[in-house]
């Protein structure tokens, strides 16, 4: 059980990484003016995208429900575990968000200011936060 909870803590590391890097390459992004730093950032989004943020998700969340099937009974005393998964189920609707973004920005038709963004860039970190708080104090 052990191995299974040091990957799912890896993987939701590398999740977080790109969920708070991601946003960011949009910032600047959107102050792009000249097309060689347009390229650049489609380029380094879509790698973002899908060769880290996503399968890291991927492995998250099965590792987690491996997690989550095996000690059922020992994670589900009080509802700091229901808050968890809701806010990873935020948190997927969010990585889908970027995904969005990720296409937008592919196609020139982004509609967002590089401050849209920053305050975008901010929901992820309010998201860790709650998370490890009720996964290591359990309050509820």
């Amino acid at each position: 059980m052990l191995w299974i909870k040091a990957f799912h803590v890896i993987f939701m590391v590398t999740w977080f990484a790109a969920l708070f890097y991601l946003p960011r390459l949009f910032v600047y992004h959107a102050e792009a003016k000249d097309e060689a730093s347009n390229a650049r950032f489609k380029i380094m989004e879509r790698k973002l995208y899908f060769g880290i943020m996503t399968p890291s998700a991927i492995l998250t969340i099965v590792f987690g429900g491996w997690l989550l099937s095996i000690g059922w009974q020992a994670y589900m005393i009080g509802y700091w575990m229901d808050i968890k998964l809701g806010l990873v189920a935020l948190l997927v609707i969010y990585h889908l968000y970027c995904g969005h973004y990720v296409r937008l920005f592919k196609e020139d038709r982004n509609p967002h200011s590089h401050v849209w963004f920053r305050w975008f860039n901010e929901a992820p970190v309010l998201a860790l936060v709650a998370v490890v708080i009720l996964v290591i104090v359990k309050p509820i």
